[in-house]
């Protein structure tokens, strides 16, 4: 695995930036990662999960730019002070900074560039791509509490669905609970009524982390691979 550590200033706060090059000069497409909570809360280096995924990315050609979107705390405070203190509007200055370092990097077309998360960063590639029209394309992996709102005076994420201007693909699984079915529905909809191309793929017997090969309780291998090979065909029509 090999990555390198940039780090810029998001209002004042610092935030790394973990960046995976792939193989070759480029101009290559570019990813935004957005990491989930449970052990990325504490440092990307410490999260074993979106490190092998973001190197998998630029195996596949991509360069990957992974934001700490948890910089606004220490890296020791606890996972429950960061969920009920979560703001999109900070989240939405983290996304913008590392887009414009990916889209400025010498090996990057911006021109093609798209943003994905599993979990919590589900969530927090919807709130990127209702908030940056730049995206070409977005992939959401059991992201759940959509139609929550995080930080006072920001909508609920699902009512960003108007502006979102990138197709998107879902991945979900059908015995999950956050999402469940029914809020899976309600995204859908909500991207139907604003016209955005989208497809979702979900899986009976499969619950929330399918894709997490860390979680012996809750990875589905033949789900996993299956959401692998449709995502990296997804993003190789959209950002090719």
């Amino acid at each position: 695995m090999s990555y390198r550590v940039e780090s810029i200033k998001v209002n004042g706060s610092l935030m790394e930036v973990f960046i995976f090059d792939p193989q070759g000069a480029g101009p290559h497409p570019g990813l935004i990662q957005c990491i989930h909570i449970p052990m990325g809360h504490t440092g990307i280096e410490n999260d074993s999960f979106s490190l092998k995924s973001a190197q998998r990315y630029a195996d596949n050609g991509y360069v990957v730019a992974v934001p700490f979107i948890f910089h606004w705390w220490p890296k020791s405070a606890g996972i429950e002070v960061k969920r009920n203190e979560f703001r999109d509007d900070r989240t939405i200055a983290d996304l913008n900074a590392a887009y414009d370092l990916l889209a400025g990097l010498d090996n990057v077309d911006a021109e093609r560039i798209g943003i994905f998360g599993h979990c919590w960063g589900g969530r927090v590639c919807w709130v990127g791509a209702g908030t940056n029209p730049r995206y070409k394309a977005c992939a959401i992996f059991y992201g759940g509490r959509v139609k929550r709102v995080m930080g006072k005076d920001n909508p609920p994420a699902i009512n960003l669905a108007s502006n979102i201007a990138c197709p998107v693909i879902g991945f979900f699984g059908n015995e999950d609970e956050n999402p469940s079915p029914a809020d899976v529905d309600d995204y859908s909809e909500a991207l139907s009524k604003a016209g955005v191309e989208h497809i979702f793929h979900r899986y009976d017997g499969a619950g929330h982390a399918f894709q997490s090969f860390n979680n012996q309780d809750r990875y589905r291998y033949k789900y996993s691979e299956d959401a692998w090979d449709k995502v990296l065909a997804f993003f190789a029509e959209k950002l090719r």
